[in-house]
């Protein structure tokens, strides 16, 4: 089977990444997760994704620091993230300078509009 491209979702809650990894398989990704800050850094490091989901609030580096540090390297600048947020948590624009983080989506959400978004920016960037 042709995998579409490589994500990686990074989440400190467990229901939220097992239901992201079955939507995004069963739709042919290959996903990569990782349940803190520093674990989805090492894996971005070493497996280089095509698109990054992020949770906002994780243990030892938010999803905002997270970022932050991949657009300080320039190999891993370009990767689009989607920032997932809690609701009634916003961040200005300015806070988004100096991050490759393309869209921000508030839990709780829809992992079939999670999907989508994906899919619409991979094709956009000529991807799958």
């Amino acid at each position: 089977m042709n995998m579409k491209g490589k994500i990686l979702i990074a989440d400190d809650e467990i229901h939220i990444l097992r239901v992201l990894e079955l939507k995004f398989k069963t739709a042919g990704y290959e996903v990569i997760k990782a349940e803190t800050g520093r674990e989805a850094w090492d894996k971005i490091v070493s497996q280089h994704p095509e698109v990054i989901i992020s949770d906002y609030q994780m243990p030892e580096m938010n999803g905002l620091e997270l970022a932050e540090d991949l657009f300080e390297t320039p190999e891993l600048r370009d990767i689009p993230i989607i920032l997932l947020t809690a609701r009634g948590f916003s961040l200005t624009s300015d806070d988004l300078l100096g991050t490759n983080i393309i869209q921000m989506i508030t839990k709780p959400f829809s992992p079939r509009a999670l999907l989508s978004v994906v899919e619409n920016m991979l094709e956009a960037s000529g991807v799958s």
